[in-house]
């Protein structure tokens, strides 16, 4: 019998400028901070590695879970293609104030100038509060002239495309593309494994020292992609008890599932698959052992465990995987 079994992990909660106090209060995120802004759910980035929080290998970190268990965790061509790094950073984020504007590197510029991989990544709203919005793209076709002019001018914000969001409402944010988190929501978001942003504006704010954060202006121009089509919201219907693809990509794939009855789910796709709890509380059952999860909270399952059940009155989850070719 496989050791390995759905894994929970200790969430690694970071303080933020702009953070705020929905990752405790509808998460139920253990913190008293008031300004929590990011809960990592399962991450592999240096220094910041995920603990497990339950079962045997409770207090083993991921990092040695993959050295251990390698294809049985990750996958047969995960393992080939990413070897001993987990390949995403899964997280909540709480947005009391806007974040900077910024955008990712793609992998290449990622490699060369951070030995790190680039930073696809995609948000699902989980809650909104009234007249909160997401930044992303612009709001007109754009050149780098024409952005250069306005960042230089401190008009930057006439150019932003601002979208109203509510719960459900799901963004695919390429690399190259501008985006900005807006005060007031609550999202989860799936990412490759980077900690690599290029902020380009901070709303003049200053921390506690009376210092602005750092810009990145000089190194983001190589990054941006000005020709990306407005291609960005994603548009889907839900249907209960049943997958409901929410992005595709080379990096990941992510449904939304929304349960009320007791599903039978197989793992056909060679690779780990997470389940993220964005509304209600679901169980997750493999041969009789039962995983317990709600709302804020994250399994791992790994790939060698290939048929599992999920049982609800009524949850809705985020499944993610990464099916390679």
């Amino acid at each position: 019998m496989n050791a390995l079994y759905p894994l929970k992990f200790q969430p690694i909660l970071k303080d933020k400028i702009w953070g705020g106090q929905k990752l405790q209060q509808l998460l139920n995120k253990s913190t008293t901070s008031t300004e929590a802004g990011e809960s990592w759910e399962i991450s592999d980035v240096e220094g910041d590695t995920s603990v497990v929080a339950n079962g045997p290998l409770k207090g083993s970190s991921l990092k040695a879970l993959l050295e251990s268990y390698t294809s049985d965790l990750l996958g047969e061509k995960n393992f080939r293609q990413f070897g001993t790094k987990f390949p995403l950073l899964i997280k909540f984020i709480d947005a009391k104030q806007d974040l900077s504007v910024q955008l990712h590197p793609n992998d290449q510029l990622a490699k060369e100038r951070h030995n790190s991989f680039g930073k696809t990544e995609m948000w699902y709203v989980v809650q909104a509060d009234p007249k909160s919005n997401l930044i992303v793209g612009f709001n007109q076709d754009m050149t780098q002239e024409l952005y250069l002019k306005h960042l230089e001018a401190k008009t930057l914000q006439s150019i932003l495309n601002f979208d109203a969001v509510k719960p459900g409402d799901t963004y695919f944010i390429e690399v190259g593309r501008i985006h900005a988190i807006g005060a007031g929501v609550l999202l989860a978001e799936i990412q490759q494994t980077s900690d690599i942003t290029y902020r380009v504006y901070d709303w003049d704010r200053v921390d506690s020292e009376g210092k602005e954060r750092e810009l990145h202006n000089d190194i983001a121009l190589e990054a941006f992609d000005f020709e990306m089509p407005d291609n960005f919201r994603v548009k889907y219907s839900l249907d209960s008890n049943t997958s409901t693809e929410l992005v595709s990509c080379p990096y990941f794939t992510t449904n939304v599932l929304e349960v009320n009855a007791p599903l039978q789910k197989e793992n056909n796709h060679d690779s780990f698959m997470i389940y993220m709890c964005v509304e209600g509380a679901a169980s997750l059952e493999v041969d009789g052992a039962v995983t317990e999860f709600s709302m804020g909270e994250t399994v791992l399952v790994p790939a060698c465990i290939h048929r599992f059940s999920i049982s609800a009155n009524h949850a809705k989850l985020l499944e993610v995987y990464i099916e390679l070719v």
